[in-house]
């Protein structure tokens, strides 16, 4: 088998396999140092139940020299079951045959091995270490002798042992006995242990172990207290001549490393007068003693004896008690045992945790602190424990001081315990009142990012932070932008389209400068994380107004985002084809294209732009129109509709060479519904806006016929106002003026265009919001002709202009957006009549405009009503 073979004991094996028990334990590796030094051979071993380590000490009848330790290894189970206290070896539990036992205990090493190993340390550490273990030990045999009423007989360094947090252990209790028990073993037999002579006090020397019925029961143990305290700060040195007869008492020459405070009641202990001994309660007691004398106080004054009385009753304490326990432990923690700090001082400060308060905030860095020394291993049970467990504390204290070293124990948690336990308390820190726990939430939330599941990461973390984004403290806001810039990278796909656009442009449009130029940050950070088309049409678009930001900090950031991305761009458009033009496309196209000089080539100013545009135009034309076409006037066509590819460039030419219109006989274009549609075609662009919009009230075929020399009339009178006073106030919109607002413009039904085709509606996701009022109305394909050569210089001098009156504006504007389409405002200067509109004042021409204007109201009204009838008809 091989757990048989496994097993550090013959004795062990045999015993299994004669009684068949399954074994609470299973044996590791023998302590070689502790042989031969005790009827007991000692185990290092682990707790089947748990794993956790444990000591066994077996006894086996079968070995020479435990021939007849039979009673005494009984009688150290029955003494190590009964006696409990916190300074006795554990006992955990024991496999007893008829030859063997073994006693499971907590796992200890021997002293004598720790001494040796503490002869390195410096001298105030060990002395420490060692008065330390002595209060232990004087409080152990107190209880023993007092309390219990018995004999411990076998008080020596091979009995005492160390627990994993440095503290003395009292063991050995082979002999342990109370006078008054009939089956007390002390009396019989207390010389068979081994080197039971040498440490016997002088009275058993001179009479037996007998003897000491008649002493006091703490009589035994004080003598053999004293030799203990000379081994353990002479540990190379022989046993003192007060051991041997006559027993003379210590000299100063024999102290060797005892300190000088301890050497008086040293000296005592050892005394050959048992009546006149110090008892191990007398040496507690003079130890701990406040008042000065010789020889007193020298527990009370150890560092380490202070902490642990601090931290047996940190819980009952003051807060200001607590506060100098915390002081000193912090001082010294550099300075104190590693086992001492890490398995003895750490769990109690943590279970101390567990209560909160105004101390919590100073604990939890001293146990982060005392904690780098414990092992990997060990960090869990001994420190992770308590600090998950503290997550689900309402103290605002405990979790701050949580959230602030975080990053000091973060990597020690597991993606389970997070996900689990932490993840829902700490979300509760996302909606706390007090804004700095939402910080700090916030803040902590990188640290355990990598230990979230998808869920957490890309649904319920990412609804927390959306409402971080809009919280009022500008410093939390910020923060969310950062931490979104840091997860970008993790989040999924479809996450980070969905989210990080929208949630950096939000940024950039906050009132904090900081969390604006976070933004920034956010973006470049994150720039892998955008596909290209995303770059182009998203990010670019909502991060340029930065560049023109008030401050000059987001300003320069705002540059140094825009020149990343524009250069990622550019090495994309370096990988794409030159053209995607189909090579049997249309041949008037491509020859446009390729034939025209300049139109493949950069331009770098404003005014090279210009000019390229212009000749790039004024070329086109001319290769797109036959020459029958180029002779032919457009007063020819009669009836037909306009063709959009032609009077686009048209617009373009003229428009933008800066030519006049060419003259356009004013009968010929007013003769048929479709010239009356060219008419309008080439109006000024305000009173092109406003016949459109005004085209929806009457069909242009129904009115054109009938109208075709009152609106040639009214037309050429209006022109002539306007020749007459080229550069007036009277031409310009005022934009002071709120009578008449953009709602006309918003609300009017689209208008019926005869033979013109219309654009279509602009894609509300590409354009988004800009363009919404934009989606109400159609608005033709073709752009409008040129205005008139005086005209264009009214607008081109916008700046100089005087702002007319409001009033005439609003009749001016009115008229515009409800004007009839049929009307153009397009007439040769030949044909307007001179007196229409000469000599009048400019409350005179509002007047006649009006009175024109209500003239054509009824005029239409009158129309409507016939094409009702002749429809009923």
């Amino acid at each position: 088998m091989d757990y048989l073979r496994n097993l550090g004991s013959a004795a062990v094996s045999s015993l299994v396999q004669k009684s068949g028990l399954t074994l609470p334990f299973s044996l590791g590796q023998k302590v070689t140092s502790y042989e031969n030094k005790s009827i007991w051979t000692l185990y290092d071993a682990t707790k089947r139940e748990d794993g956790s380590p444990v000591s066994v000490f077996e006894f086996d009848s079968s070995l020479p020299k435990n021939r007849n330790c039979m009673p005494i290894a009984k009688n150290a189970l029955r003494k190590l079951r009964t006696i409990r206290h916190p300074d006795v070896l554990k006992f955990l539990d024991v496999v007893e045959t008829d030859t063997t036992i073994c006693i499971m205990t907590e796992r200890v090493r021997p002293l004598a091995s720790a001494i040796q190993e503490r002869t390195s340390k410096l001298a105030q550490e060990r002395e420490d270490w060692l008065l330390w273990g002595l209060h232990r030990i004087a409080i152990a045999l107190t209880f023993v002798n007092d309390n219990a009423a018995s004999t411990h007989g076998n008080v020596r360094v091979d009995s005492i042992f160390i627990s994993p947090s440095g503290e003395w252990k009292l063991g050995g209790f082979e002999v342990l006995s109370n006078p008054k028990d009939d089956a007390a073993v002390l009396y019989t037999m207390g010389g068979i242990t081994p080197d039971a002579t040498t440490y016997a006090s002088p009275e058993v020397k001179k009479v037996g172990w007998s003897a000491l019925k008649e002493h006091n029961t703490a009589v035994a143990d004080a003598y053999a207290l004293g030799l203990l305290i000379h081994f353990s700060f002479n540990p190379t040195e022989p046993l003192p001549p007060t051991a041997q007869p006559p027993h003379p008492p210590p000299t100063a020459q024999s102290r060797g490393a005892i300190p000088v405070s301890v050497f008086p009641a040293y000296k005592k202990l050892l005394n050959p007068n048992p009546k006149a001994r110090l008892t191990p309660k007398n040496f507690l007691d003079l130890g701990m003693a406040q008042t000065a004398g010789e020889g007193a106080g020298f527990f009370v004054s150890n560092k380490l004896v202070k902490v642990c009385a601090g931290l047996d009753n940190f819980n009952l304490a003051s807060e200001s008690e607590k506060s100098i326990l915390l002081r000193t432990l912090k001082e010294s923690a550099a300075s104190l045992p590693t086992e001492f700090a890490s398995y003895k001082v750490l769990p109690a400060l943590a279970s101390a945790l567990e209560f909160g308060g105004a101390s919590a905030a100073a604990i939890l860095p001293l146990v982060l602190q005392l904690g780098k020394n414990v092992s990997p291993q060990d960090y869990s049970s001994v420190i992770m424990v308590h600090l998950v467990k503290l997550y689900t504390s309402p103290d605002r204290g405990t979790r701050m001081a949580l959230l602030d070293h975080l990053p000091e124990y973060a990597d020690k948690l597991d993606k389970k315990t997070v996900v689990d336990k932490i993840w829902p308390n700490l979300q509760s820190g996302f909606t706390d009142t007090v804004p700095i726990i939402r910080e700090a939430t916030v803040r902590s939330i990188i640290s355990l990012s990598d230990k979230f599941n998808e869920r957490i990461l890309n649904n319920d973390l990412l609804r927390f932070l959306a409402r971080m984004q809009a919280d009022p403290e500008a410093s939390i806001r910020t923060n969310t932008c950062i931490l979104l810039g840091r997860l970008g990278p993790t989040l999924g796909y479809h996450t980070k389209r969905k989210v990080l656009v929208p949630a950096f442009t939000k940024a950039l449009k906050d009132s904090f400068v900081h969390c604006r130029v976070a933004g920034l940050m956010a973006l470049m950070a994150t720039v892998e994380c955008f596909d290209i088309e995303e770059i182009a049409s998203r990010v670019i678009p909502n991060m340029s107004f930065a560049m023109i930001d008030p401050e000059k900090l987001v300003r320069d950031q705002a540059f140094k985002a825009m020149q990343l991305f524009i250069k990622k761009l550019e090495d994309h458009a370096a990988t794409m084809p030159e053209t995607m033009v189909v090579p049997d496309g249309p041949a008037s196209i491509v020859n446009a294209v390729t034939q025209n000089p300049g139109s493949g080539t950069l331009v770098n100013t404003a005014a090279g732009a210009a000019g390229a545009l212009a000749g790039w135009a004024i070329t086109s034309l001319g290769k797109s129109l036959a020459a029958a076409d180029l002779q032919s006037t457009m007063s020819s066509v009669t009836g037909a509709a306009l063709v959009p590819s032609a009077i686009a460039p048209l617009a373009g030419a003229n428009g933008l060479s800066g030519l006049p219109p060419p003259p356009v006989p004013l009968q010929s274009t007013l003769s048929s519904p479709g010239s009356s549609l060219a008419a309008k075609s080439l109006g000024s662009t305000s009173a092109a806006k406003g016949m459109q919009l005004g085209a929806n009230k009457t069909p242009i075929s129904m009115i054109a016929h009938e109208t075709d020399m009152s609106w040639a009339e009214e037309a050429a009178a209006e022109a002539e106002a306007n020749h007459s006073n080229s550069w007036g106030s009277d031409d310009l919109m005022d934009v002071h003026a709120d009578q008449d607002d953009w709602s006309a413009f918003e609300s009017a039904p689209p208008a019926p265009v005869v033979g013109l085709e219309s654009f279509k509606e602009p894609d509300p996701d590409h354009w988004g919001d800009a363009l919404a009022d934009s989606q109400n109305f159609n608005t033709p394909a073709s752009p409008t002709l040129p205005v008139p050569q005086h005209r264009k210089a009214t607008w081109g001098t916008a700046a100089t202009t005087i702002q007319r009156p409001i009033s005439a504006q609003s009749d001016a504007w009115s008229d515009g957006g409800r004007s009839d389409p049929g009307q153009s405002r397009v007439a040769s200067p030949a044909q307007t009549p001179a007196s229409s509109a000469t000599g009048m004042s400019k409350e005179d021409k509002a007047a006649e405009m009006a009175r024109r204007k209500e003239e054509r109201k009824q005029r239409i009204a009158a129309l409507k009503e016939q094409k009702k009838n002749a429809t009923a008809k």
